[in-house]
C-alpha cells in the first residue's frame, strides 16, 4: 500500500478588528481594520496598509497602545477589539484618544427676512425687497403701436445694476425705430433708473422719437383693475383742462424765456395796436406847413414878395398830373404818319411822270 501525502495545514486564526488612531491629533475619531493572516501577513504590510489609510507625515513607521504609548512589534501583539495610535518618526503624543468624540455640525442659524411694518390697507411697492428679488419681470409695448400685444420680459438680477443693461435686455424682445433708447409709463413719464420697475407693471419702449400718447391701457392684456386706474386719471386730466383754462395759458407762457417774451417778434395775447390818431390841422388855412399862430417877433416885419421871373421848382408829389400815352397808341399815330408819308411820294411821283410826258409830246 502505498503512503498517503501528507495534507497542507490550513491558518484557521481568526480576523481581527483594530481601531487607529493618529498620533498628536485631538480632532481625529479613528479608523476600523480588518486584519486577516491572507491578506496581512507581515507587521510590514500592515504599516504599509495604514500608511495607505491613515494619513500620517512621512507614513506610517510606528505603532504605539493608546494609554501608556508601549510600542507593538508583532502582529501577534494586536488584540482583537483594541485601539492603538499610529506615529511616523516621532514621539508618542499623549492625548485622551479612547474618549474621542465626533463631533456633531453646528447647526445653520435660519436668517429671519425683515418685514416692513404695515401702517395702513394701502397697496404700495415695497422697494425692501429689491436686493432679495433675483429677477424682474415686466411687460412692455412698443411706442405707437397700439395693435401689437405687449411682451413679457425678464430682467435678471445682474442686469438691474445698470440701466443701460435693462435697455439692452429689453431691445431683445422690442423692436422699435432705431433700437431700444428709452422706457416710458404708459402715461409718458420717462425712466431713467432700475429701482423705478417694479413687477407685473406695464412699460413702452421707443428708440429717438418722442413718446406718442395712446391709450395702452386698453390692451386686452393689461388686467381690467390697471384700465381702471389709467381710465380714471384720463379724466381727471381731462376734466382739469376744461375748469381750469388759465392754467394751460399760463403754462405756455412759462414755457417761452424772457428774453423770447422781450422780442418784438414775440406777440402776445391781450394786447392791441393803439389806433393812429386823426391829423389835426395846425395851419390857418388847413396848411400844415404854415403856423397857426405866427411868432410874435415876425409880425410887424414887412413881407418881400417873390420875383415874377424866380422859377420854383415843386415836389414831385405837388406837380400836375401828366397824361402818359399808351405804347399801343404811339405805335399806331406813328404807323398812320408813314402811311400818308408813302401815298404823298407816290402822289408827287405820278405828277412828275405827266410833266415829262406833255413835254416831250411832238407837236402836230
Amino acid at each position: 500500500m502505498g503512503s498517503r501525502a501528507p495534507h497542507a495545514l490550513v491558518d484557521t486564526t481568526p480576523a481581527k478588528t483594530i481601531v487607529v488612531y493618529r498620533n498628536g491629533d485631538q480632532f481625529y475619531v479613528g479608523r476600523k481594520f480588518v486584519l486577516s493572516r491572507r491578506r496581512v501577513a507581515t507587521f510590514e504590510a500592515l504599516l504599509e496598509q495604514l500608511t495607505e489609510q491613515v494619513e500620517v507625515p512621512f507614513g506610517v513607521r510606528r505603532l504605539f497602545t493608546p494609554t501608556r504609548g508601549r510600542p507593538v512589534l508583532e502582529l501577534d501583539s494586536l488584540q482583537a477589539g483594541g485601539k492603538y495610535v499610529a506615529a511616523g518618526r516621532e514621539r508618542f503624543k499623549k492625548l485622551d484618544y479612547i474618549n474621542i468624540v465626533p463631533r456633531k455640525p453646528a447647526k445653520m442659524r435660519k436668517l429671519k427676512e425683515i418685514t416692513p411694518v404695515v401702517h395702513c390697507g394701502m397697496s404700495v411697492p415695497s422697494r425692501w425687497q429689491t436686493f432679495h428679488r433675483t429677477s424682474r419681470q415686466i411687460n412692455v409695448f412698443t411706442n405707437g403701436r397700439l395693435f401689437i400685444p405687449p411682451v413679457k420680459i425678464i430682467i435678471p438680477k445682474f442686469s438691474l445694476m445698470e440701466w443701460n443693461s435693462v435697455l439692452a435686455t429689453v431691445g431683445e424682445k422690442v423692436f422699435p425705430l432705431g433700437g431700444v433708447r428709452k422706457l416710458f409709463t404708459m402715461n409718458g413719464h420717462l425712466l431713467d433708473n432700475p429701482k423705478d420697475l417694479q413687477d407685473n407693471h406695464f412699460y413702452v419702449a421707443a428708440g429717438l422719437e418722442a413718446f406718442k400718447n395712446f391709450p395702452y391701457w386698453k390692451s386686452p392684456k393689461v388686467p381690467s383693475e390697471v384700465q381702471q386706474k389709467y381710465t380714471d386719471m384720463e379724466k381727471h386730466s381731462r376734466r382739469k383742462k376744461k375748469e381750469d383754462p388759465e392754467v394751460k395759458d399760463t403754462h405756455k407762457q412759462d414755457s417761452v424765456s424772457p428774453k423770447a417774451q422781450d422780442s418784438v417778434f414775440y406777440a402776445r395775447e391781450g394786447k392791441q395796436k393803439p389806433k393812429a390818431e386823426p391829423l389835426i390841422q395846425s395851419g390857418a388855412d388847413g396848411d400844415v406847413f404854415k403856423a397857426k399862430t405866427p411868432n410874435q417877433e415876425t409880425q410887424e416885419a414887412p413881407e418881400v414878395k417873390e420875383a415874377p421871373d424866380v422859377h420854383l421848382e415843386l415836389p414831385v408829389d405837388r406837380r400836375p398830373a401828366e397824361i402818359v400815352k399808351d405804347a399801343e397808341e404811339t405805335h399806331r399815330h406813328t404807323s398812320d404818319f408813314e402811311g400818308n408819308r408813302e401815298k404823298e411820294e407816290e402822289k408827287l411821283y405820278e405828277d412828275n411822270e405827266r410833266k415829262m410826258a406833255w413835254e416831250w409830246k411832238p407837236l402836230n
